[in-house]
């Protein structure tokens, strides 16, 4: 069973995600006739990562920015961002069209990344700097 908490701070993460989600697609949809997949897919996911940042930070976990959740955050989303990549180019080797590539990508890399962030944002080690 999960505690109240824990369960509000998914809610709040699949709305901060979904917002981000549909920027990072957008992006990614728009960009993708001027440029390769690979780099399309790149950019729209760092313009999604700074909203992202700010409102995990203030929304979903309710926490104060920091260098330290700051550092775990990028670090969350750097291996993140090697899972999308990846999983892109499979998806793409495979003869998904490019236009459809990334939301296999996101069924996978979401759940992941919720725990990433989520550690990043709980760990002992972000409490030390919050105290």
């Amino acid at each position: 069973m999960l505690k109240r908490e824990t369960y509000g701070e998914m809610m709040r993460f699949v709305i901060v995600g979904g917002v981000a989600t549909l920027l990072h697609y957008v992006i990614y949809w728009l960009l993708l006739g001027l440029m390769t997949a690979g780099i399309a897919y790149t950019i729209g996911y760092l313009i999604s990562f700074v909203y992202n940042y700010i409102m995990t930070t203030v929304f979903t976990f309710r926490s104060k920015t920091s260098w330290r959740n700051g550092i775990g955050f990028c670090m969350a989303h750097a291996v993140n961002y090697l899972l999308h990549i990846a999983l892109l180019h499979v998806y793409l080797h495979f003869g998904v069209p490019e236009w459809i590539a990334p939301l296999p990508v996101y069924a996978v890399a979401i759940p992941v990344n919720f725990l990433l962030v989520r550690f990043a944002f709980k760990s002992g080690l972000n409490k030390k700097a919050e105290e």
